[in-house]
């Protein structure tokens, strides 16, 4: 055998060796790991959980409406003139009948004095016209030409009097002015815009309901109303009027309601949350509504069971994955139709990061405070 051949055969060999002991090495590698794996015991994961509570709710209709004013108008001229007086101040509430803004009337005074003397004269005339005909000393012609020559003189001053009436323009109700819209010295034409007013107090509540719900209104129903304009702050009021159509595009009704507003925070065009308030409630089991883990397949809630664990001895909290049918929702809970029972323990937080089987505690120190009528800070 030739010395290459001798070299071959040894480097051969070294190789085989190495190999194997490699192999060898990572066999035991795999079987340590192995067998660290099946001793391991899953961490225990902290969260916070709650009970299924059982709840009495009130039923009731939500609905987004608007306010409305249960008197406005926009003050307008009825008559054409240059303003001479501007008797109000932008936003100031007003009585019925005060006296908004006054028209130059000179040139009607003028001719009212005249129409005024001419009815006197008109008026001695018929007195006279009267006496003779008793003394039968004048035709009854002449005095039927004088009492219509003093019903035309009296009616012209009537006349001039609804012009200059006109031109004193007055609070038609009471309430509170908006924005001035004239100045001074402007010439007014008929109609054009003075100012509006808006009768504030009590204030209307106008939305809609659908059609399905038309036979739980009634006329003098109790409706909670709520606006962003007055944050924490629940209005109670009545509805006032139910619309008899229904509007064939939406299928909905339109309901009013009226209710105070002695603050005057709620002001016309403002939206609001209304809530009519059903006579029948219902018992219902509840669940916060960050307990749920909504899937494609299904909604579900993680249990907390206790089970014996029987490497230690130790009984420990065990999750288990239920599938439940939720029902209405109400503030932070949510109701659940099917598939929990009242007492259960359940995870109320992070229950998308969970598995079933899952070891846990319970640490509720940061566990979020669910409420029916939630009322969140806006900063």
């Amino acid at each position: 055998m030739s010395k290459k051949v001798i070299v071959y055969a040894v480097t051969i060999l070294g190789l085989i060796v190495i190999v194997g002991a490699l192999a060898g090495t990572k066999k035991l590698q795999i079987a340590v790991m192995g067998a660290a794996g099946a001793a391991m015991v899953p961490p225990t994961e902290a969260v916070t959980a709650a009970p299924v509570k059982e709840a009495t709710w009130g039923n009731a209709i939500l609905a987004t409406g608007s306010f409305a004013a249960v008197q406005g108008v926009t003050v307008g001229a009825e008559a054409p003139g240059q303003v001479e007086q501007i008797h109000f101040t932008a936003g100031a509430k007003v009585a019925a009948g005060d006296l908004l803004v006054q028209l130059d009337i000179s040139t009607e005074t003028a001719q009212l004095r005249s129409a005024e003397a001419s009815a006197e004269l008109a008026k001695l005339n018929l007195d006279r016209a009267r006496a003779l005909r008793e003394k039968n000393t004048n035709a009854a012609s002449d005095l039927d030409l004088a009492d219509a020559q003093a019903k035309q003189a009296s009616a012209s001053a009537d006349a001039l009097r609804a012009t200059i009436a006109k031109k004193s323009i007055r609070a038609p109700f009471a309430g509170r002015l908006g924005l001035r819209l004239v100045n001074v010295g402007q010439i007014l034409k008929d109609g054009e815009p003075i100012v509006t007013l808006q009768t504030l107090d009590p204030i209307f509540v106008n939305f809609s309901v659908p059609q399905q719900r038309i036979s739980l209104l009634a006329v003098g129903a109790t409706v909670r109303v709520t606006s962003d304009a007055a944050p924490g702050e629940t209005v109670t009021g009545r509805i006032s009027a139910i619309a008899p159509e229904v509007d064939p595009v939406t299928r909905n009704v339109r309901v009013q309601a009226t209710l105070d507003n002695k603050s005057e925070l709620f002001r016309p065009g403002m939206f609001a949350t209304v809530a009519v308030v059903l006579p029948t409630s219902e018992k219902n089991l509840v669940i916060p509504a960050t307990a749920v883990l909504n899937a494609p397949y299904g909604d579900s809630v993680f249990v907390i069971e206790e089970k014996k664990n029987e490497q230690n001895g130790q009984v420990d909290k065990v999750l288990r994955q239920q599938f439940i049918r939720l029902g209405a929702a109400r503030g932070d809970f949510v109701a659940v139709a099917q598939g929990l029972k009242a007492g259960e323990q359940i995870v109320t937080t992070g229950a998308f990061k969970l598995r079933p089987g899952t070891v846990v505690k319970i640490d509720n120190t940061l566990a979020p405070d669910a409420q029916l009528d939630p009322k969140p800070e806006n900063k």
